[in-house]
């Protein structure tokens, strides 16, 4: 049976388009909610006509994918947080002034430099019942962190939002905590909270417990920090103190998947139970037994990495797997695939837009569809080739079918992934047995020092491994432009070339023909697009003065401190601009972009009074009396960037407030373009 003519797949991807159509589109409630009103009565007309007449029947399949389309628009519109009256955003006052905040804090976050971070979910906002979830940072000192998940916190605090990128082509965090229904943050010091005596306990109290207990018994084993830091990211999903230089090597080495747990993890545990429970016969009643101690076992596992949302998808989707075993279904995972899909999607639609969603769904798609494709290439006959091709061919085909997104969100490709994937695998499947041991043992006692010592070995071997492979960074390619149009015109090559190799014939091969020229298209019209392209851009660096003149995909840099142009806030826009650095020059007091002439003014205070400019940039906190020189110059609109204080910058505005002159600060308001 052909996988597209499951029913299920439509429904699925006109699910999937409606949560798409919601989140760009923004209908309202009232609409969406019409909408599945109106896709409900036509699925009800077309059922009952459907059964008296079978014509009707390709009506009532418009009509079910028209029903799972309306339920993807409601669906994201009820798990969005912000259309709920009685979410925090709602109260504006607590944006405004100090407020009594209670929260009850539910997952520790990887702490910085400053603060140990949390997520909670606001109880009240003074007297006033509210909900939503915050980040919570608290400030670090000298005393012990005895937060613990579930502790119901009580503060007079300001709440903060989140800022968007205040520079070009950076990542977005206020989009991403956003696409996780967190719209603001608090900071505070440990002095200025109450730690109520009642704790909350639910599941991600007895989960915190349970890995708390698990850190507790390592660390009374003698365990090595720097291990078992990895240790807990590879068995528990657990990064929140894994060193930066050892996430770079990672990284680098195309091995970053391993640290985060994801198919690959769970695939190992599920593995590993299946086979303790090998012995258990195969008649319905051993199969019920089987079934039922891979769910529970998995949903343990669940539970004591702290339920991040990685675990969750993955353990949903083997949980389906393993059903579908029991059901003697398992020669359609696509099916499988799709139902996990579509069950977390329909409780969490805003996964659809993690990219570690993406990535784990679309690995495991390209792993079992074009795995087997690569592995006809070649039949080798010894058991280490046989070993070594498969690593390859596995390797290569997740790598094929997450390359393109790669490209799109990271930029870079590690050029050794698959010397990494063959060398670890060995030794990360030693690590994952020897990993559940230890961590199931650590749940009720101290684990062996043997154990732990061999368990603590072989994690340090496996980082060397990778520490090798990532130590020749000349086969790490960065700083990759790829854009929209390259994203989905690559994905359909790779997609027609793989079923031409499946099933060749003149059609597919014409299409593949066409897809590679749409390719090509993508390439010679982004080139065009940016060949017609010229803007001007005030960056917000707070040390120094950025601008930059592009025209077409060369730049020419402005700058009073020629260091700056490696910064991470040029590269970002470099890469997203498909741009170089032609040539850097010190800023001058006057520059012409177009038909605009702009009047830069430093920390000198020097300007030439006979200017009219159309745009007055203001840089390093110059001591001028702006209303006096605004009565002079006249300008159109005043720039001033984040290397001028704060003080300064609020006379500034007000003074533009009462001449009517639009003020952009960059500081407040982020990158100011002229096109």
């Amino acid at each position: 049976m052909k996988v597209l003519d499951f029913p299920l797949v439509k429904l699925t991807i006109s699910f999937i388009i409606g949560i798409l159509i919601s989140y760009y589109c923004h209908p309202s409630l009232s609409i969406a909610f019409n909408i599945l009103g109106f896709s409900t009565l036509l699925f009800i007309l077309f059922y009952f006509l459907a059964k008296r007449n079978k014509k009707q029947i390709p009506l009532f399949g418009i009509s079910s994918n028209l029903i799972a389309f309306s339920t993807g628009i409601c669906v994201l519109l009820i798990h969005t947080d912000s259309f709920d009256k009685l979410n925090y955003s709602h109260f504006q006052k607590a944006f405004d002034e100090p407020h009594v905040l209670t929260f009850t804090l539910r997952e520790k976050l990887k702490s910085n430099d400053y603060n140990d971070r949390y997520t909670a979910i606001v109880n009240n906002i003074d007297q006033h019942f509210m909900r939503g979830k915050i980040i919570v940072n608290v400030q670090k000192d000298s005393t012990s962190n005895s937060l613990i998940i579930g502790n119901i916190i009580r503060v007079k605090t300001v709440l903060q939002r989140t800022p968007p990128s205040k520079n070009p082509s950076q990542f977005d965090y206020s989009r991403y905590l956003a696409d996780k229904q967190i719209y603001a943050q608090v900071f505070c010091k440990k002095s200025e909270i109450t730690i109520s005596k009642h704790i909350k306990k639910d599941i991600w109290y007895y989960s915190g417990r349970l890995h708390a207990l698990i850190l507790k018994n390592l660390e009374k084993s003698n365990f090595n920090p720097e291990e078992m830091n990895v240790a807990l990211a590879l068995i528990l999903g657990q990064q929140q103190e894994i060193a930066a230089d050892i996430i770079k090597d990672y990284q680098y080495s195309g091995a970053t998947h391993v640290l985060s747990v994801s198919g690959l993890h769970v695939g190992f545990i599920m593995l590993f139970i299946m086979f303790i429970l090998k012995p258990i016969p195969n008649t319905r009643k051993g199969s019920a037994i089987k079934l039922t101690s891979i769910l529970i076992s998995l949903a343990g596992f669940a539970v004591i990495s702290g339920l991040s949302p990685s675990v969750l998808r993955s353990v949903v989707m083997f949980s389906f797997v393993a059903i579908g075993n029991h059901l003697r279904r398992s020669g359609n995972i696509y099916h499988t695939l799709l139902v996990s899909i579509l069950l977390i999607l329909l409780f969490e639609p805003y996964f659809l837009f993690d990219v570690g969603f993406q990535l784990s769904y679309l690995a495991l798609f390209f792993i079992v569809w074009l795995q087997p494709v690569l592995a006809q290439i070649w039949t080798p006959k010894n058991k280490i080739a046989i070993y070594l091709w498969n690593a390859l061919t596995v390797s290569f085909a997740a790598q094929i079918g997450t390359l393109p997104l790669c490209l799109y969100y990271f930029h870079q490709f590690p050029g050794l992934f698959f010397v990494t994937n063959i060398i670890i695998l060995p030794v990360l499947s030693f690590i994952m047995i020897a990993g559940i041991i230890v961590m199931l043992i650590a749940i009720f006692t101290n684990p062996p020092l043997l154990l732990v010592t061999i368990f603590e070995k072989s994690i340090f071997i496996l980082n060397k491994m990778i520490h090798y492979v990532a130590s020749f960074e000349s086969f790490v390619i960065q700083d990759i432009g790829f854009n929209f149009y390259y994203l989905i015109s690559l994905y359909l090559v790779i997609i027609t070339v793989t079923i031409g190799f499946k099933k060749p014939n003149f059609r597919i091969i014409i299409v593949s023909l066409l897809s590679i020229i749409l390719f090509q298209l993508s390439l010679i019209y982004t080139k065009k697009e940016l060949s017609d392209q010229t803007e001007l851009i005030v960056y917000n660096a707070k040390k120094s003065t950025l601008i930059s003149m592009r025209k077409g995909q060369n730049i020419t840099l402005f700058t009073n401190d020629t260091k700056k142009e490696k910064e991470n806030i040029l590269n970002s826009y470099l890469v997203g601009s498909f741009s170089t650095i032609s040539q850097t020059k010190i800023i001058k007091n006057t520059l012409y972009f177009n038909t605009q002439k702009i009047l830069i003014i430093d920390s000198s205070g020097i300007y030439e009074n006979k200017i009219v400019p159309d745009i007055l940039i203001l840089t390093q906190s110059p001591k001028l009396n702006l209303d006096r020189l605004l009565n002079q110059i006249h300008p159109k609109m005043i720039i001033a960037d984040a290397s001028n204080s704060y003080s300064i910058q609020k006379v500034w505005k007000e003074s533009c407030l009462k001449k009517n002159i639009p003020f952009h600060a960059t500081a407040e308001k982020g990158f100011y373009k002229l096109n």
